[in-house]
């Protein structure tokens, strides 16, 4: 007896549900942030902060450190780097005490600041609301 095969059947499989994105931090925001530099950087490498207006479009702010640079010198190449890339009409940058950066508002909104990522070692900074 000659059967006719029966076309094969596809099983599905269900994908495991995605999961879900993490929730983004909760930003704070204020009209002055410290940013206080512990240690000197032991490899080249870049940190990237986040300046968020409130209400506003986020603007990254990569630094590029050098391996053997004191913290000090890691609160100047932070300051310069943001002086560069921020409007000074907006924001006024400055060194505090050598180690540590201040970001002040001169004008428009309040703003939250992050540090979002870091390929520098050793350097580490803490980052306050005045």
């Amino acid at each position: 007896m000659n059967e006719v095969p029966k076309p094969l059947q596809r099983v599905s499989s269900m994908a495991a549900p995605a999961a879900a994105p993490a929730p983004a931090p909760e930003l704070h925001y204020s009209n002055k942030w410290r940013l206080e530099v512990s240690e000197g950087a032991n490899n080249d490498g870049v940190m990237t902060f986040r300046l968020t207006p409130k209400g506003g479009t986020p603007i990254d702010l990569p630094v590029s450190l050098k391996k053997g640079r004191g913290e000090d010198g890691c609160a100047r190449d932070i300051r310069d780097a943001f002086k560069k890339a921020l409007d000074k009409d907006v924001y006024k940058i400055e060194v505090d005490d050598g180690e540590d950066v201040l970001v002040k508002k001169r004008k428009g909104p309040d703003f939250s600041m992050q540090l979002v990522e870091s390929t520098v070692k050793g350097t580490r900074v803490s980052i306050d609301r005045e």
